[in-house]
């Protein structure tokens, strides 16, 4: 492999992106997405850049990019379509050990932006190692096709009942196999087909009174 794959714990981290058009807005939404604290460099920005920086959601600095905008930042991502700045934004990256990404630029990356399936808790990164985005895109939506929204709630079911066994001071250990038995016993399909009734009554065979899908979520 070309790439060590890893999910990053962003959150509450600084992140730089520069360039403010339409990729670093999406860069910047997807960062916002794992509330990261974003600052965005660009003499110009989108009208939804600039709306973030209104309501405080991102810190905006309408100018060039500067090397010290690179201080106490974990990541950087370059967006701009000035190959000359692009490459300086890597050199300066790699120079203080900061993770660099420059938008459709591989070679001048020092980690890589997988496409993504979002689905809650349930992450399904695709990446061809920058060698062929497009395909990268047909998997993904390929892959939202067979996970549906289902996932998401099916996720928050699991974790609320998790986490109200180790509320209850279960041994994380003991109720792993009742884990199981409700993945074998078809607890993702009666979410997707909304079947409370058959919800409930599982969840009461597997943990008792006070398991209820409607309290849960």
């Amino acid at each position: 492999m070309n790439y060590y794959p890893v999910n990053l714990n962003i959150k509450g981290q600084r992140c730089l992106v520069v360039g403010g058009g339409q990729v670093g807005t999406r860069k910047v939404k997807t960062l916002l997405d794992c509330h990261a604290d974003v600052t965005v460099v660009s003499p110009m920005v989108t009208e939804t850049l600039q709306a973030f920086a209104d309501t405080g959601k991102i810190t905006l600095e309408k100018r060039g990019y500067w090397k010290a905008d690179l201080e106490g930042i974990l990541l950087v991502i370059g967006t701009t379509d000035d190959e000359a700045l692009n490459r300086q934004i890597y050199t300066d990256a790699q120079k203080q050990n900061t993770l660099c990404n420059i938008a459709d630029k591989p070679e001048s990356c020092n980690f890589i932006l997988p496409s993504i399936v979002d689905r809650g808790d349930l992450v399904i990164s695709i990446s061809t190692s920058g060698t062929s985005p497009a395909f990268a895109k047909k998997l993904r939506k390929d892959l939202e096709k067979q996970f549906g929204e289902e996932y998401r709630e099916f996720l928050q079911l699991m974790g609320a009942i998790r986490r109200k066994l180790l509320k209850e001071k279960h041994d994380p250990e003991a109720h792993k196999y009742a884990f199981e038995k409700l993945i074998d016993k078809g607890l993702l399909e009666q979410v997707k087909k909304r079947e409370t009734d058959k919800i409930n009554a599982l969840l009461r065979e597997m943990f008792g009174e006070g398991y209820l899908f409607e309290d849960l979520m």
